[in-house]
């Protein structure tokens, strides 16, 4: 799986829940700040090292911590492409795409396809779905609530 996990939220943590559940080891491609400002050049982020170390803490409260691997993602794709030891790829619904196109690279280079498990977006109270973006704005809360 990967992300900026920014500001973590009840989405973040569904999904990384999910994860966990899939396999006894988890790789989390964390996108660094370079990567991150490519696709958010106007939006204020946390950098790499505060994003994992928040994450760290939530897996180490939900006793997880040792079953997740966290590294450095520049681009996309991660390790996924070119990673023979991978099983599945966990995504939310707005992520599928890309985990489409990481099996599409993966078959055309003779490697065995991901399974795909996508975790549903958590919406906020106002039907909307929960961000980072949007609690930075204090629209709402990290759990969704209206602010």
């Amino acid at each position: 799986m990967g992300g900026t996990f920014d500001i973590l939220h009840v989405g973040h943590r569904n999904l990384l829940i999910r994860a966990s559940e899939e396999g006894d080891e988890v790789l989390i491609g964390l996108t660094t700040d370079v990567r991150a400002k490519q696709s958010r050049k106007s939006e204020v982020l946390n950098s790499y090292e505060i994003r994992k170390e928040n994450l760290e803490y939530y897996l180490a409260s939900e006793g997880l911590l040792e079953k997740f691997i966290i590294v450095p993602l520049n681009n996309d794709w991660g390790p996924s492409v070119v990673d023979e030891d991978f099983d599945a790829i966990v995504v939310s619904e707005e992520t599928k795409k890309t985990a489409d196109k990481i099996n599409s690279i993966r078959v055309s280079e003779g490697k065995n396809k991901l399974d795909v498990v996508v975790v549903p977006l958590v919406l906020a109270d106002d039907g909307q779905t929960i961000s980072s973006s949007r609690i930075r704005k204090q629209e709402i809360d990290a759990k969704g609530k209206l602010t």
